[in-house]
């Protein structure tokens, strides 16, 4: 008998809920290296299938490929270590594939044997986890072979090819299987660059600093730049912060301007200034945070 469930939801809730009770007893680092976002894959499959009595398989044979219009995505980790696969097949199976090596090493070429169930594997132990359709191990024990496996920045999968076998609960009968994946040369990641022109004015009006500068950058994002700005003027000192937001686009610096707003109730003046700058944005292919910095002298004049 096949068991359904309303979807993904259900499962990727539970274990949402079961790493919330892990850290809860004081259990950490079960997840070793953080999860890029998942990424399509462009040519990958996944089959296997069980001995009568698998709680799995259900002793079937499962096949899925991108060529039969089924979908696959991939996950890799910031540190190589893991390579999560789901599939969503075509006929509405869903299926989660979690390959790890051993915690302070990477996924490489070799046969991992004595896994148990990822991410509750520990120390030396590999990690290993098939489920889906509404069903999973609450405890398993196999192994797996990778015979392929090439990573770009940031847990890019480019390659994967590997083979498996998973016991649910300690028993005997088995779900043996094989995953393929092949992606493209890996996007390049995005870099980011912040310039802070030397000169700016002091407003005699409101008091305000007016700063400007440009970003740079190598795919099209949106930019926040914001920083402080710290000026000593008859020993005082008057600070103030400022932000602002740029669409950038590649071929040339874009330009940006920001005014910073004293915090007390004296204005900034004609003079120098010390300007922290930090331009952020979200790198669209890796959903990745990446920030360039810049501290200058800058001199006001007038306004």
């Amino acid at each position: 008998m096949k068991l359904t469930m309303p979807g993904r939801a259900l499962v990727r809730g539970a274990a949402v809920l079961a790493l919330a009770l892990a850290m809860a007893t004081g259990t950490t680092g079960l997840l070793s290296g953080s999860q890029a976002h998942a990424q399509p894959v462009t040519d990958g499959s996944l089959a296997f299938s069980g001995d009568e009595g698998d709680w799995i398989s259900g002793g079937g044979s499962y096949s899925y490929s991108t060529d039969t219009q089924d979908k696959v995505s991939v996950t890799g980790s910031s540190d190589n270590r893991v390579v999560s696969l789901s599939v969503d097949g075509a006929n509405g199976d869903w299926w989660d594939l979690d390959l790890a090596a051993p915690a302070g090493t990477t996924l490489a070429p070799g046969t991992y044997d004595g896994a148990t169930r990822y991410p509750f594997n520990e120390g030396a132990e590999p990690g290993l986890s098939l489920g889906g359709n509404g069903r999973g191990c609450n405890t398993l024990t196999g192994s797996f072979t990778v015979t392929a496996v090439e990573f770009g920045p940031l847990g890019y999968v480019k390659e994967l090819d590997a083979t498996f076998e998973q016991h649910c609960e300690g028993g005997e009968t088995a779900a043996r299987g094989e995953v393929h994946v092949a992606n493209p040369a890996p996007p390049a990641e995005l870099g980011l660059g912040l310039a802070v022109a030397l000169d700016g004015t002091a407003s005699t009006l409101n008091g305000k600093a007016t700063l400007h500068g440009t970003v740079s950058c190598n795919k099209p994002v949106h930019v926040d730049v914001a920083g402080e700005v710290t000026q000593v003027k008859r020993k005082q000192l008057i600070r103030g912060s400022y932000s602002t937001s740029v669409e950038c686009v590649p071929g040339a610096p874009v330009a940006w301007e920001a005014k910073a707003v004293p915090t007390g109730s004296v204005p900034f003046q004609r003079g120098d200034v010390e300007v922290e700058a930090r331009a952020t944005a979200t790198d669209p292919d890796y959903d990745q945070p990446v920030t360039a910095g810049e501290t200058v002298a800058v001199h006001l004049s007038k306004g």
